[in-house]
């Protein structure tokens, strides 16, 4: 079992996600916007991230372009959870390196399938040190 980075400036969505996916991890760490989930990227190592798009201070794509630049972080799976349903949205975060693509409002049991089956196949975290930047 892993843990989980779950990233929503919605208290409620992440106690939902949380609650859904509690079966699946050891701990998760929780984080309200873009910056507060960069930060616990560098402090601590995920074995996988929940994001939504829409944050307060750095847009999900910005979170996600971040995470696929950084070597340490590249192979991090991703889910995006968010309320945009059109193409455009859902392309653009594909492109930007979301492992999979997921709508609000979303079935727990869907949810935790996904994530399940990234878990499974998700390479091992590299050895030591979980900071970036190092």
């Amino acid at each position: 079992m892993s843990r989980i980075l779950i990233v929503d400036d919605s208290p409620t969505i992440r106690r939902m996600v949380k609650a859904s996916l509690s079966a699946l991890a050891t701990s998760f760490g929780e984080a309200a916007s873009g910056l507060e989930a960069i930060e616990q990227l560098t402090l601590q190592a995920s074995a996988l991230m929940v994001l939504d798009l829409n944050m307060p201070d750095l847009h999900g794509l910005e979170v996600l372009k971040f995470v696929r630049s950084h070597p340490r972080l590249q192979a991090l799976p991703v889910i995006v959870l968010t309320t945009r349903g059109d193409d455009s949205s859902r392309e653009a975060a594909m492109a930007a390196g979301a492992t999979d693509y997921m709508t609000k409002p979303f079935a727990p049991q869907q949810l935790s399938e996904r994530v399940g089956r990234l878990l499974a196949e998700a390479p091992p975290p590299p050895p030591g040190d979980a900071h970036v930047g190092q």
